[in-house]
């Protein structure tokens, strides 16, 4: 689309932090040893309002991201042309090892993958439910996306 299309369906800042609160699956791509892309789809949750997942501390993801922290991600939906709508965030992506941010990420993205209700990122955990979520994720990083580029688009604002 050239200039002025392009700006008419971008998302406001608001609109694409809207729709990143509303979604999680996002494509999530990391820069192999050989240069390629390896690409994966995650569940995530806004931590801070940034996307976070976690992963396995042995996975290709955490490996690519010690030797390159450069990490593209991708959220989008829509089937027809003009129902298309996404938002890409280009930067790096952070390895936090600290065990309290992925607890609330890991309770968030956990309790969707498990089809039980969704807690509030940082409502307090019921203990029964700690225990198992902390050995779920004793071999899981927490992975932050630090975006330093925001691209969207809404076609239907056509």
């Amino acid at each position: 689309m050239a200039g002025g299309g392009r700006e008419k369906i971008r998302m406001t800042p608001d609109e694409a932090r809207a729709y990143l609160a509303a979604h999680f699956k996002v494509q999530v791509a990391t820069v192999g040893k050989d240069g390629e892309p390896h690409l994966v789809t995650m569940f995530y949750a806004l931590l801070d309002g940034k996307i976070a997942f976690t992963t396995y501390t042995a996975s290709q993801k955490v490996l690519n991201l010690r030797r390159n922290p450069t990490m593209t991600c991708l959220v989008e939906d829509g089937v027809e042309y003009a129902e298309l709508r996404g938002v890409a965030l280009y930067g790096r992506g952070v390895v936090v090892e600290e065990p309290g941010p992925r607890m609330k990420v890991g309770a968030v993205v956990g309790s969707r993958m498990a089809g039980l209700p969704v807690p509030e990122m940082g409502a307090p955990i019921d203990p029964a439910i700690a225990a198992g979520l902390e050995q779920a994720l004793a071999k899981r990083m927490l992975i932050v996306m630090e975006p330093d580029r925001i691209v969207s688009w809404d076609h239907g604002k056509a």
